[in-house]
């Protein structure tokens, strides 16, 4: 499409930006390892390559759908004028950075997909080899969209297009389109096939099963066949929509769990053929049609010994695997059992702009965000395909809701996974309610989303929760030019009055707060680690990812900001041997005083990596 390779070189163009935090808008800001940043999306990419390269388990994202009424970023691929001319429309009448990309534009999935292609160059690199991008459209631009994965991310790390079923509308002239995509892309599939990774997620109703599984052990203690009759009794009295009704096959009960009858076949057909010998008969037992589940001989037998083969009466029927639903508490799981009580996901998911609804408006009030996705289908998401410490990536933010959905799951499993939201600060609409209810962005209307749902999910934890309280809190940072100030000019272009505005080569309404976090976004290091301050000789000294002496490890990072740093600061600094240690120019009085910053470290810490801005 025109402007392709333009997207391809704005995705590789440095920039001079970085990331100023805001711990007055931020939630638990000491403490929290989330993160919110307003800003265009693909300067944020850029801005977290270092920091964040192969470190996300999984990206969310819903971007525009380019229905010809929605807003899409405009990238500055212009190179001249004429280009200018001919690439339309990448700019409104104000120099925004949005523009509605209505269907009369020549360009119309052009601009969408230079958009869209740019940004997930950049998102690939931020994941996992393991790592997972789940992205929703509709049929718009669903072909295109799969074609630029397709190049992104190879046609072989295809996993799946996900259906979600919505309202059927039935003012439309030929069919209702109900329905909505969701494309899923491995980084590498081959990562996931050499680590064994299998998605899996819970059996609807396998909870309530195992719930009164460990019911009935308390009162029948090892007496499996009353324990048996028990849970078929249970099953007998669940309401027919139950989910719990849908496992009732799972009736069986033995020393290691809950069970059903399994059948021997190989899945697919094909399988081997061998002899099997019945224990009573001695005879070889009947072949299932599709072969012996298990590859070798020496593999079926090892089943048996393991009590997980059950033989019929004669050889004339082949025997039952017996596949459990619930094990016994405490019971060493065969590799085999690991996904018990689980399965696949399937492709095919009720979306319902109903729920999310109402959970807007209960959080913020009625008509604050329109179509909001539901926090419990991104939920299963990143459930289904993450642990406990993952990072999960949202840079279409929009009213934040995979922060929520991340929240609640870590509150459900006691996980201590980490979200990164990133949204532009699009204003609302002044006639909307959203600008009447006082949100001025969409980012108020995602920051104000995550406090107040952060608040619901703690107080409304089970006391009798095992779990310690989930991470609610967000840091909150913007994007902004560099707080370094550019001295790009040339001789012939300085003047006497310039002189005085270069004696800092920072900018003057910068803080501490953003000189550090811009020398770890430099430096690569995450955001989200804890740090504190402290005063050594009337110096405020920063120390980032704070070390642990007694395990001999050092700080991440001490950064001292001050002006005129006495060398005993720095000595105390230095001899605490840390990894890195950063000033600002301004800190030495003269040029011999800061080169003998580096002497002091060479001394006291040879290893540590100093940097002066």
């Amino acid at each position: 499409w025109v402007g392709k390779k333009a997207s391809i070189v704005e995705a590789n163009k440095p920039i001079r930006k970085t990331l100023r935090p805001c711990p007055a808008e931020s939630k638990n800001w000491d403490d929290t390892e989330n993160l919110y940043i307003e800003g265009d999306n693909l300067e944020a990419l850029k801005l977290l390559q270092e920091s964040y390269l192969g470190k996300v388990k999984m990206i969310y994202i819903d971007p525009p759908y380019n229905t010809g009424n929605d807003f899409i970023y405009a990238d500055d691929f212009m190179r001249s004028q004429d280009e200018e001319n001919r690439q339309m429309g990448m700019y409104d009448e104000d120099k925004n950075r949005l523009f509605k990309n209505n269907d009369s534009n020549g360009r119309f999935h052009s601009d969408w997909c230079s958009m869209m292609y740019s940004r997930l160059m950049l998102a690939r690199n931020l994941l996992t080899d393991d790592g997972v991008i789940f992205i929703s459209i509709d049929d718009n631009e669903q072909k295109n969209l799969e074609n630029i994965c397709g190049e992104i991310f190879s046609n072989e790390n295809f996993l799946a297009c996900l259906i979600w079923e919505k309202t059927r509308k039935n003012d439309a002239r030929f069919f209702s389109t109900g329905h909505e995509y969701m494309l899923v892309y491995a980084k590498s599939v081959a990562s996931l096939l050499g680590n064994n990774v299998y998605f899996r997620e819970e059996k609807p109703g396998a909870a309530e099963i195992y719930a009164e599984y460990l019911r009935l052990q308390q009162l029948y203690g090892t007496d499996c066949a009353k324990i048996q009759d028990g849970l078929q009794d249970f099953y007998s009295h669940l309401p027919k929509d139950h989910p719990a009704k849908k496992l009732s096959r799972y009736n069986k009960v033995d020393e290691n769990g809950v069970w059903r009858d399994d059948n021997m076949s190989w899945p697919g057909g094909k399988g081997p053929s061998y002899d099997v010998i019945h224990p009573i008969t001695g005879k070889p037992c009947a072949v299932p049609p599709g072969g012996w589940r298990y590859s070798t001989p020496e593999k079926m037998q090892e089943m048996i010994n393991k009590g997980k083969v059950v033989f019929r009466k004669d050889e004339t029927l082949p025997p039952i695997k017996k596949t459990y639903l619930v094990r016994k508490p405490g019971k060493s799981a065969d590799p085999e059992d690991e996904n018990v009580g689980k399965q696949v996901m399937g492709t095919y998911f009720y979306k319902s702009y109903l729920q999310s609804s109402i959970v807007m408006e209960n959080l913020l009030g009625k008509g604050i965000f329109e179509y909001s996705k539901d926090h419990e289908v991104i939920k299963r998401m990143i459930s289904y395909v993450t642990s406990s410490n993952d990072t999960i990536l949202d840079f279409f933010s929009g009213s934040a809701t995979t922060a929520h959905a991340v929240m609640q799951l870590n509150a459900n499993d006691g996980g201590h996974r980490k979200f990164i939201m990133v949204q532009l600060p699009e204003s609302c609409d002044e006639k909307s309610e959203a600008y009447k209810a006082g949100y001025k962005t969409i980012c108020d209307i995602g920051k104000e989303r995550i406090r107040r749902a952060g608040d619901n999910i703690i107080s409304e934890r089970n006391t009798a929760n095992a779990y310690p309280p989930p991470d609610v809190g967000f840091r909150v940072f913007k994007l902004d030019t560099s707080s370094v100030k550019d001295v790009y000019y040339s001789t012939d272009e300085y003047s006497q009055t310039m002189l005085t505005g270069l004696e800092s080569n920072i900018k003057e309404d910068r803080t501490d707060l953003d000189l550090l976090f811009g020398c770890l976004l430099d430096w690569g290091l995450p955001l989200s680690m804890p740090y504190r301050s402290e005063k050594i000789d009337n110096c405020t000294v920063h120390t980032y990812a704070p070390g642990d002496a007694a395990l001999n490890v050092p700080d991440a990072l001490i950064a001292c900001f001050d002006s005129n740093v006495p060398e005993n600061v720095i000595k105390e600094i230095a001899k605490r041997k840390l990894r890195r240690a950063v000033f600002r120019d301004s800190s030495f009085a003269s040029s011999p005083e800061k080169i003998n910053v580096f002497e002091i470290f060479k001394l006291y810490a040879q290893d540590t990596d100093v940097k002066v801005i």
